[in-house]
């Protein structure tokens, strides 16, 4: 598809105002949209790691994480899509379909008679996923400007991780009150009815202000002009551009471990003798400490730069992997999990904002796509190599070895990523 401009859709208001500000209000809606969105997966990051084991009876971490695999494949495919799709019909109706897919997610959670369900669940969520969350990010983009671009951010991840959180709090007690189904799930179908009603009656486009924004932009650098064809905007966040490139690869290491955390620290914590309610607030805590953050580091980012944030948020990541890999009990690993939210609040919100920086507003929103696509290909990565490695090794083996990755991904940032593309919006 071309890439001269924002091509098919137009919503006709070309003298759309960009800022948080004069915004707000459309703004705040979407944050509670993105908080509905983090939710719908929350449902599941206390509950489904022990409903492999316990109800399905997996005895291979690497047949367990089929849902992860299934998930991060599915939503890193969307993710590229959702780009393309925005750009080409607007963002409001990515939307709208992404909440139309998760729709019988809740209900193959509760009913699966087989693990092949539940995978196909997360084939629908990993979909869902990666067009609502995506579209959310591009949304935010669009009405804020390239001024507060990493304020933006941190309040659209902090919204999502948030709600990630919450549920997975909520779940774990629901767990230990009813039994892993259907309760926890019941609590996805409610999130999933009022986001797909507040999208549908109160969000509205903002592809115009991309438009806007188009009109009146400066290139980072002269490969970043507005005549891309999709493809070369793929190779270029890919390959080719070096704070584009890092930021992808920084993207799929930090999801790798996270696909780690939701797929393996659950069955560590239970094999250890901690009860439902201790595993549900170990996993509530790393998604909060990281939701919360993000509201000062993404617009920390946008005073001083977004380099360094990210290199150091990678590093405490992988000093927070390996306290978790050495430790023993809830305590030790509590604080882990805190550490390890607050490294990926240093980089989360501020790898989205370094491609907003870099990319055209023309195809900005295909660019986050293809991020996004390498970012969350991480689950899938993730998945296989936790996996493959807590088989042959032991799960704190796993988490060891991926703690190397995380930190190795930090100095790659470090020597690659440009330091000053967040003054150029």
């Amino acid at each position: 598809m071309p890439g001269k401009a924002l091509p098919r859709y137009d919503a006709g208001s070309a003298g759309a105002v960009l800022g948080l500000r004069q915004n707000l209000a459309q703004f705040m809606l979407l944050v509670a949209v993105n908080a509905l969105v983090g939710g719908t997966l929350g449902q599941e990051r206390t509950v489904l790691p022990l409903l492999a084991s316990q109800a399905f009876h997996l005895d291979l971490y690497t047949g367990a994480l089929t849902y992860i695999l299934a998930f991060g494949l599915s939503k890193a495919a969307m993710n590229y899509f959702a780009g393309t799709l925005s750009d080409r019909y607007g963002r409001k109706p990515v939307l709208v379909a992404g909440w139309l897919a998760a729709v019988p997610v809740p209900l193959m959670l509760i009913f699966g008679p087989s693990w092949g369900w539940i995978v196909a669940a997360n084939v629908l969520l990993g979909i869902s996923q990666g067009l609502t969350w995506s579209t959310a990010v591009i949304m935010k983009m669009d009405l804020v400007g390239p001024r507060q671009r990493g304020l933006a951010m941190g309040f659209n991840e902090a919204a999502g991780y948030l709600g990630v959180a919450v549920t997975a709090l909520a779940t774990g007690y629901l767990a230990t009150a009813y039994g892993l189904r259907p309760a926890p799930f019941l609590l996805g179908a409610a999130y999933i009815a009022l986001g797909l009603g507040l999208t549908v009656l109160a969000v509205r486009e903002t592809h115009h202000h991309a438009r806007t924004e188009a009109s009146q932009h400066a290139g980072a650098h002269g490969s970043a002009h507005a005549g891309l064809t999709t493809g070369q905007v793929f190779t270029l966040t890919s390959f080719k551009d070096r704070s584009l490139s890092a930021a992808s690869q920084a993207g799929l290491v930090n999801n790798l471990n996270d696909g780690l955390a939701w797929g393996l620290f659950p069955v560590l914590f239970a094999g250890a003798g901690l009860s439902l309610g201790e595993i549900g607030i170990l996993a509530a805590a790393y998604p909060a400490a990281w939701g919360a953050a993000q509201l000062v580091t993404g617009a920390a980012s946008d005073r001083w730069g977004r380099k360094w944030f990210i290199a150091a948020g990678m590093l405490v990541q992988a000093v927070a992997l390996g306290i978790t890999a050495s430790a023993h009990s809830f305590e030790p690993w509590l604080a882990a999990a805190v550490v390890l939210g607050l490294g990926t609040a240093m980089v989360y919100p501020t790898l989205l904002a370094a491609v907003g920086d870099v990319a055209h507003p023309a195809w900005r929103a295909r660019s986050v796509g293809v991020y996004r696509l390498w970012r969350d290909g991480g689950f899938a990565v993730g998945a296989l190599l936790s996996g493959v490695l807590a088989d042959l090794y032991g799960i704190p083996a796993a988490i060891a070895a991926v703690a190397v990755l995380t930190a190795a991904s930090g100095v790659m940032v470090a020597v690659r990523m440009r330091g000053n593309d967040h003054a150029a919006g």
